[in-house]
Order: C-alpha cells, then structure tokens, then sequence
C-alpha cells in the first residue's frame, strides 16, 4: 500500500527523510513549502533570479541538515525560513553587485511583445530594493524579524523558532524595528511596505 504523501504533515514527511522514502518525502516537502521559501528570498533580496538560486540553496542545505531541524508544531516552514535567512545573509556580496548593475539599467522601452512582463518584475525590484537600503539601517536581528513576522507572515512562535530565540524577544525585536523603520521611512512608509507586501504574495502566486 502506498503513502499518502499530500495527507502527512511535515513532521510525518521528515520523519521519512533518512529510508527509502527519502525523494518522495522530500519531493512533497519542496511543492509544499517552495513558494513561501522564494517569496522569503525575494523580499529579503530584491532579485527574483537571485531568490529563485537562493531557493535551491535553502533546501540543498535543508537536506544537509535534515538532523538538526525543529518544528513549530508540526510545521516545518519556520525553521526553512530561518535557514533561508542565513542563505540570504551569506549572498549579500553577490547582492550589492546585482544592484549596482540593476541601477544602471534604462527603463523600460516600448516593447510590448516581451517588456510588460520585464519591466513589471524590474519595478517590483526596484521597489523593493528601496525598501531594503533603508532597512539596512536596522540591524540584522531587526531585520529578520521583519521579514519572517511582516513578509513571511510567520507568528511570534513561529519565528520564534525560525530564529531559535524565545518568543518574547520576537515580539520586542518587532516592536523596536518597526518603530525605527517608521522613523526611516517616514510619511510613505506605510504604503511603501504595504507595497512590498503586495510584490512578496504576487510572487507566491507566480
């Protein structure tokens, strides 16, 4: 008789993770979760094709690290995002040169064959790049906070596991950050966030 793969929770699918069910646990893991892990990369980043490499690199490292994971509940996707966080951390080289080159780019020209789509995924870049260089201002515990509760839409416990942190210091890292960013941003901070927030769920859906 065979698994029900779609059925199992994360926690039944990694229990999996070390027989000879391996590649179809693992397999449904990554259709499970893929999406929330890119959307992450994305709004961390500000590049879709360094979020989709990024992507790859957070479950590759999933996998290599397959003992040492921890649940939230029996939910999987904190801890992948909290792993996703160093993945992105360790790209920021990469990153900033990536910008540079994206600054320099013209706008779009009038190609409708094949620049709506382009320059629709330049602009949410864009966006969220001028989001991010202000949230470089924040320090990077700040930041994460931000990314896993605001973006990822993670709960305090959620994160908290994500983070590896108590659920307290969640929520006072988030107050504190949002409190700066608001400062940062000032009056089009909001709409400017809730943007980014718009970009992060249209990717999801991509």
């Amino acid at each position: 008789m065979g698994v029900d793969w779609r059925s199992a929770c994360d926690l039944e699918l990694w229990s999996q993770a070390a027989n000879e069910y391996a590649g179809e646990a693992f397999g449904e893991l990554f259709e499970r979760h893929a999406d929330r892990v890119y959307a992450h990369c994305f709004s961390r980043t500000g590049s879709w094709s360094m979020a989709e490499d990024l992507t790859s690199v957070v479950f590759l490292e999933a996998w290599r690290r397959r003992n040492d994971v921890r649940f939230s509940g029996d939910s999987v996707l904190p801890w992948l995002l909290g792993v996703a966080n160093n993945a992105t951390r360790n790209a920021q080289r990469t990153l900033r040169r990536h910008s540079l080159l994206l600054a320099k780019l013209p706008p779009p020209g009038e190609h409708p064959d094949i620049a709506a789509e382009a320059a629709e995924r330049i602009d949410q870049e864009r966006l969220v790049q001028h989001v991010l260089d202000v949230m470089r201002q924040l320090r990077s515990a700040e930041r994460e906070v931000i990314a896993l509760c605001d973006w990822a839409g993670l709960s305090y416990a959620e994160a908290a596991v994500a983070l590896g942190i108590p659920d307290g210091t969640v929520r006072s890292r988030l107050s504190r950050a949002h409190h700066r960013l608001r400062n940062l941003l000032g009056s089009d901070g909001t709409s400017a966030l809730h943007r980014v927030l718009d970009v992060k769920l249209a990717g999801e859906q991509s």
